[in-house]
């Protein structure tokens, strides 16, 4: 049975406590008002691992960006996961100044502000540590800017992010947007265009991925230009499921499997991952890795991608 549009209780998108809700000023600046940028990490030791990139969501709410470094394949073949993403920030509105801003909870928030302890380990084991953004039922989506200055402001937001906390890129999820709401737009042709134009401008050497849903994603194309390639990965959005994502781009940077860890079952997953293999795809997307030793559900899906089992390490 599919897990549609991710089962998770998106808390991240659901109504902030009353600290944060008093902050909206200064959180919509927070990426651009922080502390000073992040050092870059020491570099990673090399891997032995060969075989598909695999990425793992966290939800931070709920559980904590180091589990993704707790898995290794055995006998010393690396990580088992080659980037792990922090769910989630928010686009949020501000109706006063007809706005969208960059929202962090205090959950996402705590996770930047101790990027010491919460990030830095996972980039020193190599792992790419990525910040996801998706919509929380205010209007702002990254489909309905009104304008290209507009868009062009809110992908500053996003770069001036990931310079600050020391991250390596940004994942778009466009759910939950509520298109309409406090007298917002609907969705536009050129709103996503402008977006990824001007971020990748920003941030030529940083990662943008694509959870693959929403009207943006069915909009990358304006006044002749494409924004495609300008992604390095894109994935489907159903767990359980094989959907390979309608974007031009190569195999290597596409997963159409996804897997929701302890959710979908380990011999889906292993067909999954073992489909991913024989059809050359280069990404396998999981969600909701959690603290518990998942060692089983994980080792499904690694034998078949890398030919090993996963060992877990609390």
């Amino acid at each position: 049975m599919l897990t549609l549009v991710r089962s998770r209780v998106r808390t991240a998108a659901l109504a902030l406590s009353a600290v944060v809700a008093l902050a909206v000023g200064a959180i919509a600046t927070t990426a651009t008002t922080g502390a000073a940028a992040a050092p870059a990490p020491a570099p990673a030791p090399a891997s032995a691992k060969q075989g598909p990139t695999s990425v793992a969501y966290v939800e931070v709410n709920n559980n904590s960006m180091l589990n993704v470094g707790k898995y290794t394949l055995a006998g010393g073949g690396g990580n088992v996961f080659d980037v792990a993403v922090i769910f989630a920030a928010n686009i949020n509105y501000d109706t006063g100044t007809k706005t969208a801003y960059l929202h962090f909870n205090e959950n996402v928030q705590r996770v930047l502000d101790n990027a010491a302890t919460q990030i830095r380990p996972l980039q020193q084991k190599g792992i790419k540590v990525l910040l996801s953004v998706l919509g929380n039922h205010q209007g702002a989506g990254f489909a309905n800017f009104p304008s290209q200055q507009a868009a062009s402001a809110f992908a500053k937001q996003l770069s001036d992010a990931v310079a600050t906390y020391g991250l390596d890129g940004i994942d778009f999820d466009d759910e939950y947007a509520q298109y309409g709401t406090n007298g917002t737009g609907q969705p536009n042709a050129s709103s996503f265009v402008h977006l990824m134009t001007a971020l990748r401008a920003n941030m030529p050497n940083k990662i943008i991925s694509l959870y693959n849903i929403g009207p943006a994603a069915s909009r990358l194309s304006y006044g002749g230009v494409d924004v495609s390639s300008k992604f390095d990965y894109a994935w489907n959005p159903y767990y359980g499921s094989w959907q390979v994502p309608g974007i031009a781009l190569p195999k290597s940077k596409l997963s159409p499997a996804a897997v929701e860890i302890g959710r979908t079952s380990q011999s889906t997953a292993a067909d999954l991952a073992r489909r991913t293999v024989s059809e050359a795809y280069g990404v396998f997307l999981t969600y909701n890795l959690d603290g518990a030793n998942r060692s089983a559900d994980v080792s499904a899906f690694t034998r078949q991608l890398y030919g090993s089992d996963a060992v877990y390490t609390p």
